[in-house]
C-alpha cells in the first residue's frame, strides 16, 4: 500500500504528464498570416468578424477539394476530420469576439448580417457532408464526430448572431433618437 503522501506525488506527476502532452499536441488551426490579419484588426468588428469567417470558408473548401479529387483519397477521412477541427476552433474563437464585442457594446450589425447569412451557408455544406455518398461512407466514419462538433458550432454561433441582431438595431436606433435630440436641443 502506498503512503498518501506517495500517492499524492504519483497524483501530481500524472497531472503534470498529462498536461505537458496536452500542450504539445495544441494544434493553432490559423496560418501566421492569418492570425497577423487578425491581429492587425483587433478591435475593428466590421473588420475581425468577416476574415474569420473568410477563414472558416477556407477549411470548408478544401474539404470539398479533397472529397472531389480521388487523387486525394489516401487518408482523406483524417484530413477531412482535422480540417473539421480546425474549422470549429475558427468558429468558436469567432463567437468568443462576437460576445467580446457585444459586451463592449460595439456597434457590428453589418457583420452580424453576414455572419447569419455565411453560417446559413456553412450549416448547407456541413449537412452535405453528413450525407456521404457510397464511396466516401468508410472514410466518413472517421470524420463523423468532428461533423457533428463544426455543426454544433455553425448553429450555436448562428443563434447568438440572431439574438444579438435585434438588441444592436435597438441599441442603433435608441443612439440616433438620441443623437436628434441632442442636436435639436442646440
Amino acid at each position: 500500500m502506498m503512503r498518501p503522501s506517495a500517492q499524492a506525488a504519483a497524483l501530481a506527476l500524472c497531472l503534470a504528464t498529462l498536461v505537458a502532452s496536452a500542450q504539445v499536441h495544441r494544434h493553432d488551426p490559423l496560418t501566421s498570416a492569418e492570425t497577423d490579419a487578425l491581429r492587425e484588426v483587433s478591435m475593428e468588428p466590421e473588420k475581425k468578424l468577416p476574415l474569420y469567417l473568410q477563414y472558416a470558408r477556407a477549411r470548408l473548401t478544401s474539404i470539398e477539394q479533397l472529397r472531389s479529387d480521388p487523387k486525394l483519397a489516401s487518408g482523406r477521412g483524417v484530413k477531412v476530420r482535422d480540417l473539421l477541427a480546425d474549422f470549429k476552433v475558427i468558429m468558436d474563437e469567432m463567437d468568443r469576439n462576437v460576445d467580446s464585442f457585444a459586451d463592449q457594446k460595439l456597434d457590428f450589425r453589418k457583420a452580424l448580417k453576414e455572419i447569419i447569412q455565411t453560417d446559413s451557408q456553412f450549416q448547407e455544406t456541413l449537412r452535405a457532408l453528413k450525407e456521404p455518398n457510397q464511396q466516401a461512407s468508410a472514410e466518413a466514419g472517421e470524420y463523423e464526430f468532428a461533423l457533428l462538433d463544426a455543426i454544433d458550432a455553425v448553429d450555436g454561433d448562428l443563434d447568438n448572431a440572431r439574438e444579438l441582431l435585434p438588441e444592436q438595431e435597438k441599441a442603433a436606433a435608441e443612439a440616433k433618437a438620441r443623437a436628434k435630440e441632442r442636436s435639436k436641443s442646440r
